[in-house]
């Protein structure tokens, strides 16, 4: 075990998963020499050569499109775009090939790819680099979608997601490569579908996601000295989603916020809400609050985008609006 940053540990985790099976590789713009756009790939082009570690040209369509027909072939490729904005013009190669081609033949064949992106609003990179686009993902059957918050995390899910025989969305905030965890040197996986309590706590629940996870463990101090104490539940994949994990959380506090940085309107938040108020309605003392961004592009003015993000005193606000 030694500290690590959430960057390093994803590099690890693939340099582990490249050197036990020999069919992972991983493709992309400028994930070869230039190491990665933001540095995840580094070092791995010189130790595994560019047959496994292939840069492509600027073509998202032809990165998830290849991703797919190498994993049908019985390779396990790992596939990143630069920022996750741009899976807009991959998105039939993604949700009507990869998500779909299980299903169609029977389960006799399989996809195990993982689709790596960076998302998240915070490095004044404007609306078209900034978005968290996590519920488009979550709504399409076939799929599986991980969003981890820490470098523990972070290892464990990615090796459990190249290991997957299914298609792997794998969603980073850019705000969390530079955040350092303790994260054991030794292969580890963390099986996808499994929430994890990030502070226990007995008067309300907040479910939250990736770096919105800071903020909410943030307004949990702030809201200790005012005598609430607040449990975190960091679901860590939205799909598969961890049901009961929230809702014995939901039924022990009676009460909930959901907090996420993708925008309030149909996010991820919208889902958990609906699915704790099908199914443990009864047990909640007052409405279910979400936060999250509002309905409008990323702003690039700094002051503006630092207002768009949902942070730890929108969640107090939240918290407190429940009693």
């Amino acid at each position: 075990m030694s500290e690590k940053t959430y960057l390093q540990a994803l590099n690890e985790a693939l340099r582990q998963e490249m050197e036990q099976d020999e069919n992972v590789f991983i493709l992309g713009e400028d994930v070869g020499q230039f190491g990665g756009c933001f540095g995840v790939t580094q070092g791995l082009y010189e130790k595994f050569g560019e047959a496994r570690v292939m840069d492509t040209p600027i073509t998202e369509s032809v990165i998830v499109g290849a991703a797919a027909g190498a994993a049908a072939s019985g390779l396990r490729p790992v596939a990143e775009l630069m920022f996750v904005d741009f899976i807009g013009v991959a998105m039939d190669q993604l949700f009507n090939q990869a998500a779909k081609m299980r299903f169609m033949f029977g389960g006799k064949a399989t996809v195990p790819m993982t689709l790596r992106m960076p998302q998240g609003a915070g490095i004044g990179a404007a609306a078209q680099h900034s978005q968290c686009l996590e519920s488009w993902f979550m709504n399409i059957p076939g799929l599986k979608v991980v969003i981890p918050s820490s470098p523990y995390d972070a290892k464990g899910l990615l090796i459990s997601a190249i290991r997957d025989d299914n298609p792997v969305v794998f969603l980073e905030h850019k705000l969390l490569y530079g955040v350092s965890g303790e994260v054991p040197d030794e292969s580890y996986a963390i099986e996808l579908g499994k929430a994890d309590v990030k502070r226990t706590g007995a008067d309300v629940t907040v479910v939250a996601t990736s770096n919105t996870v800071y903020a909410a463990l943030a307004a949990a101090e702030t809201l200790k000295a005012d005598g609430i104490d607040v449990e975190v539940v960091d679901p860590r994949c939205l799909q598969p989603l961890d049901k009961d994990t929230i809702l014995e959380s939901v039924k022990k506090t009676h009460a909930l916020v959901v907090a996420h940085e993708a925008v309030t309107f149909a996010g991820p938040g919208a889902e958990i809400a609906a699915m704790v108020a099908e199914e443990a309605l009864d047990y909640l003392d007052a409405p279910i609050k979400r936060v999250g961004a509002p309905f409008c592009p990323v702003p690039f003015s700094p002051p503006l985008e630092k207002a768009y993000i949902p942070g730890a005193d929108a969640i107090v606000e939240a918290v407190k609006g429940l009693r």
